[in-house]
């Protein structure tokens, strides 16, 4: 026996998380120049990066010769200072994909079980499996998590359940007086894991700031990202937001330094960067119609969205997927979370988003 078939089981049988493809891939693959490239894959900022982070980062470099602060304590204060939370009910993570597996360390054993909401984000059943605890995926409805459903599948063995809110990748939200009822109805040995990665790019008229819960909700964390709309995704910095002690276990099993000194620096800057945010959303806006009207146009079905991606169903979508590789546009296939018909595209800027639409409307003629 080997040291790999002597690995734990739940370790072997994991199925690695596929990210979008690269630019310099597609580069590589089809040898096609990469400034013709355009990627809406990954659910990026199209703008980049914010002007005040960009500063941020050019004075941070002088540093890096150092450790970055381990308790992030500039990152911890802005955000204090942003949602009202102690630094104590903070947790920093590289990336909320970090975050979300500090909770299931913190909380899961092979004994137990999470409960998650079939198409959700891939990274749940990954987290839970790692830990080899037991994954409960909860069929969907229209698309998107069923909460009725949900409550249900929640048995003594629950320790974790995992909601995405606008869900990614179907873009689905669920009202936010539905989630506060579903947290309610749970018993307090049962931790939700609100992921609102995509938060900001929710309509004016049906945000609400959750992390106004908090204190109702011992048993609650609120996740976050810097990737999206702050566009710092190459950076990789997210947080999580709980009571105290739900804080202090996950910083227990927190990896010392797991965000960089840029990373830290950046996201402090870019919350502040209140007119970036501003121009983000509203290119999204406009964005978002301009993909939903063009795929009408096309005749294609597409799942209403209310983050910065729509995903929609088109026959043949592997096929689909190559044509428009061949024509220099990269989008996501999302068979791997049980939707082999439908590819997902990010809103990018005007002309890349033209650029799809025409691409698309080759590779399904």
């Amino acid at each position: 026996m080997s040291a790999c078939d002597a690995a734990p089981a739940h370790i072997r049988s994991i199925a690695p998380y596929q990210p979008g493809k690269p630019i310099s891939e597609l580069a590589r693959e089809l040898a096609i120049d990469e400034a013709t490239i355009v990627k809406l894959a990954s659910n990026e900022n199209p703008l980049g990066v914010s002007p005040l982070a960009q500063k941020a980062l050019r004075a941070a470099l002088d540093d890096l010769g150092r450790y970055p602060d381990g308790n992030g304590f500039v990152l911890k204060q802005a955000l204090e200072h942003r949602y009202g939370v102690p630094a104590g009910s903070i947790v920093l993570g590289n990336g909320s994909n970090d975050v979300l597996d500090i909770a299931a360390r913190a909380f899961l054993t092979p004994a137990d079980e999470a409960v998650y909401s079939q198409h959700a984000f891939a990274v749940y059943p990954l987290a839970v499996q790692a830990i080899g605890a037991r994954g409960i995926e909860v069929p969907a409805r229209d698309y998107g998590h069923d909460l009725d459903a949900m409550a249900r599948a929640v048995t003594s063995k629950t320790r974790i359940v995992f909601i995405a809110n606008p869900n990614n990748p179907t873009g689905t939200f669920a009202p936010w007086p539905q989630v506060e009822s579903f947290i309610a109805s749970l018993p307090q040995h049962v931790l939700v894991v609100l992921d609102e990665a995509y938060n900001e790019y929710l309509p004016l008229d049906v945000r609400t700031e959750t992390v106004a819960w908090l204190p109702r909700f011992p048993n609650l964390v609120i996740t976050r990202t810097f990737s999206k709309i702050y566009g710092l995704a190459g950076l990789r910095v997210g947080c999580a937001l709980a009571s105290r002690e739900v804080a202090d276990l996950m910083n227990r099993v927190r990896e010392p330094f797991n965000v960089n000194s840029m990373a830290l620096a950046a996201a402090a800057a870019a919350l502040e960067d209140v007119a970036f945010v501003r121009k983000t959303y509203e290119l999204n806006v406009a964005g978002m119609k301009q993909l939903t009207e063009g795929l009408k146009a096309l005749r294609l079905e597409y799942i209403p969205s209310f983050g910065n991606f729509v995903s929609f169903e088109v026959a043949n979508a592997p096929a689909v997927y190559q044509g428009l590789l061949k024509a220099g546009v990269i989008v996501r296939p999302i068979g791997g979370y049980g939707m082999p018909n439908h590819l997902r595209v990010s809103i990018g800027l005007q002309s890349e988003n033209a650029r799809f639409l025409e691409s698309l409307k080759q590779a399904i003629s």
